[in-house]
């Protein structure tokens, strides 16, 4: 096994935990492609849990935005050069993976679409005794 890869393999398992995602094939079969990313197999998928291969180009920035960890953080680590760089806007802690990606589709839907899921989160978040009553 490859160091390059070996390391891109520990980042990425650390970059799914981090957002609460499973580092599973099935899961990010899924994932990657929603996020822009190419349809993958599970086989290279797993090559890249498992540090024998790097994905793509393309599959590397769906991975960024499924962890919410910038690609060259995610392919590369974290750099010691403490030079200029854009603000990376964060997530707070408590906002997991999965719930990211619904916000980030949640914002490509019409107005209309984002009233009805808007209303049904409302209609959810009341509690349970005050619904049945």
């Amino acid at each position: 096994m490859k160091t390059e890869q070996s390391a891109f393999a520990k980042r990425l398992a650390a970059a799914l935990e981090a957002a609460g995602i499973e580092a599973s094939s099935t899961v990010l079969e899924k994932l990657v492609p929603q996020q822009g990313g190419e349809a993958v197999t599970p086989q290279a998928i797993s090559n890249w849990l498992s540090g024998k291969h790097i994905p793509k180009q393309a599959n590397l920035q769906a991975l960024a935005r499924i962890t919410g960890v910038p690609p060259h953080e995610l392919q590369y680590g974290t750099s010691t050069h403490k030079g200029v760089r854009e603000a990376h806007s964060a997530w707070p802690d408590h906002v997991r993976g999965h719930d990211r990606l619904a916000f980030e589709a949640f914002l490509t839907l019409s107005d209309a679409q984002r009233k009805v899921v808007r209303e049904l989160i409302a209609l959810l978040a009341v509690p349970a005794r005050r619904r049945s009553s």
